[in-house]
């Protein structure tokens, strides 16, 4: 789905990323994990079209999309969420979901005024996916709550239920679990197994507790220094003595060997 070719982003004199290759493969889930600085979110925002590659290639499906800006790449599937949750706080869950779709007919003042029955036909539409998007998600009860007043977590859900609503190829999570309890984050690992395994989804997700991405993910790759450590099983990972060294610490590295 993705192939990624020798990237690299420079900041002044610093590479955040340096020379990173690798592949994500069509309907898996992907783990990106590695410890602060190591470059990961700056990689997604590469990918996504937020900074311009310094160096380097990206493909989704084969096509160069390398340095397309945002909206270009959401038409084309390609969809990523964000470490901290950026919704219409002002909004209800419904109407945030409601949003998504790009290009709807109310948008232009001139369908507003003479095609009202195309305007009220199409919001009808979206309205019904919306719903079907929360319940999906399970959280009708939160429908028509405004979504400033979300727990952390229920906002991790509603930025999920978003790229619900296009045709999403592959969403790139930053920290889905970050802030959230255990119990919620269960239920976004069920919400997004089943985009997986019933929808055909494909994600990339940055993440750094172990046992989600251990339960979500194959493969996993790790980050350090901006570059590429290793790759593979969450198992082959957990035993990779440069892994250890470099993320995960000498307490697990102790642990490991125990084991």
């Amino acid at each position: 789905m993705i192939k990624i070719e020798n990237l690299s982003k420079r900041f002044g004199g610093f590479y955040a990323v340096n020379g990173s290759s690798f592949e994500i493969p069509t309907g898996s889930i992907t783990g990106l994990i590695g410890p602060n600085g190591a470059g990961k979110t700056t990689l997604f925002n590469v990918i996504a079209g937020l900074f311009p590659p310094t160096e380097g290639k990206v493909y989704l499906d084969g096509k160069d999309i390398t340095g397309l800006p945002p909206h270009e790449l959401f038409k084309m599937g390609l969809l990523r969420t964000f470490q901290i949750a950026h919704e219409f706080s002002s909004m209800t869950v419904r109407e945030n979901l409601m949003m998504v779709p790009g290009d709807q007919a109310g948008e232009s003042l001139m369908n507003a005024w003479f095609h009202g029955k195309k305007v009220r036909e199409e919001e009808a539409a979206i309205q019904k996916k919306a719903d079907e998007v929360i319940d999906f998600l399970q959280i009708s009860h939160l429908t028509t709550e405004k979504a400033g007043n979300l727990s952390g977590g229920q906002k991790k859900l509603l930025e999920l239920g978003r790229t619900m609503m296009v045709d999403a190829k592959i969403v790139f999570l930053d920290e889905v679990g970050a802030g959230v309890n255990r119990t919620l984050l269960n239920t976004i690992g069920d919400a997004i197994i089943r985009l997986n395994e019933e929808r055909g989804y494909t994600f990339c997700m940055i993440e750094h507790d172990m046992d989600f991405i251990g339960r979500l993910c194959d493969p996993v790759i790790c980050m350090a220094e901006g570059a590429v450590l290793a790759e593979g099983t969450i198992e082959d990972i957990k035993a990779n003595e440069q892994v250890i060294e470099a993320y995960l610490g000498t307490g697990l590295k102790n642990k490991v060997a125990k084991t």
